[in-house]
């Protein structure tokens, strides 16, 4: 079997879990079990990021000890793992885990070694909610684009740096020989023209006086390591680097999926970390948008988050999957509301994939239509052949061609009129019949990697020959 491996980025645990790590990974999740059907060994993670001045800040603002408060917000994050439908043997890295410590130092300490860490005093404008330094140009109004609430903060003090000046021909290089390294073409073209403008040394610690909540920097006690540079090195830790290197070789390199936040850390910083440690680059690097609702990025301020746990309470995992997969473009941002949610599942869902499998499944149940035993032993449609719209990552266009199949499925039963014809010519209604529950069956196994409960009821009702036990989807008046 091949072996792929596919990540997440970790989301901060600052927060309650919201629509846009739904997003990304439903996103990942579809792409992974697309993989594991298609007959390769999937490795799939996320987890969460943990440490940083915007986690220890909020857990001293609830006056709470700051592993505490982690390990709560922890366990929120792992608990979309059931409640999105995620595959169930996916691994959930935490950066407070031993092993993931002990390979962020051993990370360190190579990079150390190899010539690309100093230190220095140094005085910089940093936004806490980006975890990331600023310069003038990249702020508006004085403000961080993406966190336009915070305030700019200035830290000086004396870091160690990461000689990121070093790296920028041999990112280009890197960007050159690989064409479609980051998805979309437009995310690609933003990177490299960042990287093309000249890059600059960043600082990967902090001092331990004023910010404890780290991972100690090898050999002094003095600094602890900035939260992007211990957080990026999940993505090898994840795979056992460097205690397995067996495990590592086996599954390296990665297909990242990341929000457009994290462009420049995984597509740059991460690449130089790598080459700096004589590591190879990720394979690939998939660039999502933001999910806003009503037109505006959602905000606990402007009372507009919607919580993923609350769509699937009212709704279902399948319900949600779907509008991820479908509603939602895989590269730009989307809107959401529940307003969109509620006209979209009613006319795709209840009155869509739910009632054809409903009509067509009490027809071919009472007038004893059955597909043959090969046609039962089909699996997934991608097996043997690449499903182009996933494998260029564009999961809405998968999703679309799916629905265009019911469409036409539906289309050939008001057609064909096989509930009238069963009385006048009755071999050609069944055999329309079976044309329909075969295109019914093909949908099914085309549905799996992105909405598998609804795909294997389908499924089981055709194999078994019976009729759902209950609704697939009822409608929401």
């Amino acid at each position: 079997m091949k072996n792929v491996y596919i990540t997440t980025t970790l989301p901060y645990v600052n927060s309650d879990p919201h629509m846009g790590h739904a997003f990304e990974f439903v996103h990942a999740d579809i792409f992974a079990r697309y993989k594991k059907l298609s007959g390769f060994n999937v490795f799939f993670n996320t987890g969460t990021d943990e440490h940083g001045l915007k986690v220890h800040r909020k857990a001293l603002e609830l006056g709470r000890d700051t592993q505490e408060y982690v390990d709560e917000y922890a366990l929120r994050f792992k608990g979309l793992i059931q409640a999105l439908g995620l595959t169930s043997d996916i691994n959930f890295i935490r950066t407070t885990d031993a092993h993931h410590k002990a390979s962020t130092q051993a990370f360190w300490k190579l990079c150390a070694d190899n010539g690309f860490i100093y230190k220095k005093n140094y005085k910089v404008k940093y936004c806490v909610g980006c975890e990331l330094e600023k310069t003038d140009s990249e702020l508006i109004d004085g403000k961080c684009e993406f966190h336009r609430t915070l305030n700019i903060e200035t830290i000086e003090e004396e870091n160690y740096f990461f000689k990121f000046s070093e790296f920028g021909e041999k990112l280009l290089k890197l960007y050159e020989s690989r064409e479609d390294f980051v998805v979309p073409e437009s995310r690609f073209n933003e990177i490299k023209a960042f990287v093309s403008r000249g890059l600059e040394d960043f600082s990967i610690s902090r001092l331990a006086s004023k910010m404890p909540w780290g991972v100690p920097v090898p050999d002094d006690k003095s600094q602890v390591m900035y939260v992007w540079f211990d957080a990026l090195v999940n993505y090898v830790s994840a795979i056992s680097w460097p205690q397995d290197m067996e495990k590592f070789e086996k599954f390296w390199p990665v297909i990242q999926f990341a929000g457009k936040d994290n462009l420049r850390q995984q597509s740059a910083m991460w690449q130089a970390m790598l080459m700096a440690c004589g590591l190879p680059p990720s394979q690939q690097i998939v660039i999502h948008g933001f999910i806003t609702s009503g037109g505006h990025k959602m905000s606990k301020t402007t009372g507009n988050v919607i919580n993923p746990y609350d769509i699937i309470a009212e709704y279902g995992t399948d319900a949600l999957r779907y509008y991820i997969a479908r509603e939602v473009h895989p590269f730009e941002d989307s809107d959401f509301t529940i307003e969109k949610f509620k006209e979209s599942y009613n006319a795709n869902l209840a009155n869509g994939i739910g009632n054809l499998t409903s009509r067509l499944l009490k027809m071919t149940t009472t007038y004893g239509v059955e597909l043959s035993t090969e046609d039962k032993k089909m699996e997934y449609y991608g097996e043997k052949t690449p499903v182009l719209n996933f494998d260029a990552f564009d999961i809405r266009a998968e999703a679309d061609d799916i629905w265009k199949a019911i469409t036409d499925i539906d289309s050939d039963i008001q057609r064909t009129e096989p509930f009238k014809k069963i009385k006048t010519n009755e071999e050609e209604a069944k055999a329309d019949l079976h044309d329909a529950l075969l295109g019914l069956y093909k949908i099914a196994l085309r549905l799996a990697p992105i909405m598998p409960e609804t795909s294997e009821k389908i499924l089981t009702c055709i194999r078994e020959n019976k009729m759902p036990e209950a609704p697939l989807f009822v409608r929401k008046d």
